[in-house]
């Protein structure tokens, strides 16, 4: 039973609220969608942070996207080489959760609509600070998620690079969730311990009856007749959320589930053959000319006191040669299976230009024109696992032009930006 308007300032508040009839909106249903974002969106913070850390931006200025995070690189550490789909697991579950949510988010924001009507907007200095960490946690939780699904599909129609705009706005979103979740919390689980969710999914909609008012001025005064029960609303919500995980999750859980990935990036395989697999960027679109790899290419290996040495592909072919099974992950949250790489390791090419027995580091440089990633750091573990290869073929077969042909690199856990293709220098101990 609803009560009288007390003030004037009660009425305005209650006749804006009146503008949204829903009669199933209310603390019990708000707070059920709040409870699977509250599960939800910590798996996606520690998942980005992990992504974050794969792409080693305290190694180098090379790979470092984000050079002024200060305090916020505290947890840091050199990404391992294995196991070596631990990439492309935690990049496929952070992009493939990330997207499965997007319903439980707008069905969470549609919930609480009637907040951002309140009369007065503040109403002291406490509730103007919880309003703006609402601001905080609306706005960013949407900036994150547009632009982690706009990274998805390769749209970068956002100001600036992606990489720190997604890094800090996930430190402001988390900063004002912990806020708000310091302050509602209690209030969540009294309210979720109010209604039985088996009696709410049994209850048709001719039965649905608005909540009870309360203090939190979601319900409405004056609700409209029913026209779907709470249970259809999770029903709903529920299943956008798994129409989403059955067109995102097979790009990197492979296997038949991949032709059901309608939101890849770049949608199913290029073709058959043992180069039939996933491509990120072709030749063509980072301007690689026919002469940067043709017959006069040449890879320049640099190292220790000055070392060099220059290597035409069929030195390289006459070279001793090793084999490896690695997938490629991407930012992207595609995967590829296991391919079978074949090539020279990184710490044979070392000991080339004197570095036999500790190998340092070294800056992989592309000869593709432009775009991003044309260089990268690997660091000292990476370039010793004996997996780590300048790969020459894969599958059995030449790369391909789009693969990398001539020689490409492929280290095991590495991101999938960090194997670079086309590489044209390695500088042993190059930190720029």
């Amino acid at each position: 039973m609803s009560h009288p308007p007390r003030t004037d300032r009660d009425r305005r508040d209650r006749e804006r609220r009146a503008l949204w009839r829903s009669p199933l909106r209310g603390p019990w249903l708000t707070s059920v969608f709040g409870l699977v974002l509250f599960f939800g969106i910590p798996v996606l913070f520690v998942t980005g942070l992990l992504s974050y850390a794969a792409y080693n931006p305290d190694l180098s200025p090379v790979n470092d996207k984000t050079p002024d995070k200060g305090l916020l690189g505290f947890y840091l550490f050199s990404w391992p080489t294995d196991p070596s789909w631990l990439y492309r697991v935690t990049q496929g579950v952070h992009v493939t959760l990330g997207v499965v949510l997007v319903p439980v988010l707008l069905a969470k924001l549609w919930s609480v609509i009637p907040k951002l009507f309140a009369w007065p907007p503040v109403r002291s200095l406490g509730h103007a600070l919880e309003r703006l960490s609402l601001l905080l946690l609306v706005g960013g939780g949407l900036f994150e998620f547009a632009t982690g699904v706009l990274n998805v599909q390769l749209d970068y129609i956002f100001p600036g690079s992606f990489y720190p705009l997604h890094f800090y706005g996930a430190w402001i979103f988390m900063a004002a969730l912990v806020v708000h979740v310091a302050l509602r919390l209690p209030l969540m689980v009294r309210t979720l311990r109010s209604r039985e969710l088996r009696a709410e999914l049994r209850t048709r909609t001719s039965d649905t009856r608005p909540e009870p008012p309360d203090e939190t001025g979601l319900v409405s005064p004056r609700p409209a007749a029913p026209t779907m029960s709470r249970r259809g609303a999770l029903a709903m919500v529920g299943t956008g959320s798994f129409a989403l995980l059955v067109v995102t999750a097979g790009q990197s859980i492979g296997g038949p589930l991949r032709t059901s990935a309608l939101l890849a990036p770049h949608g199913r395989e290029p073709g058959r053959g043992p180069n039939g697999f996933q491509i990120n960027k072709t030749v063509t679109a980072v301007g690689i000319r026919a002469r940067d790899i043709g017959p006069d290419w040449r890879l320049v290996v640099r190292g220790a006191a000055g070392h060099e040495t220059v290597l035409t592909r069929e030195r390289l072919l006459r070279l001793e040669h090793h084999g490896a099974a690695l997938p490629i992950a991407c930012v992207e949250g595609w995967s590829t299976a296991d391919q079978r790489w074949e090539g020279v390791r990184l710490a044979d090419l070392a000991a080339l230009v004197g570095h036999a027995d500790r190998p340092p580091r070294v800056l992989v440089e592309s000869v593709q024109r432009h775009g991003s990633f044309r260089s990268v750091v690997l660091s000292e573990h990476q370039v010793r696992d004996p997996r780590s290869l300048l790969a020459l073929r894969v599958n059995g077969a030449d790369l391909s032009p789009d693969h990398g042909y001539p020689a490409r690199v492929i280290v095991p856990g590495a991101p999938g930006v960090h194997n670079t293709k086309w590489v044209g220098r390695l500088t042993f101990g190059g930190t720029a």
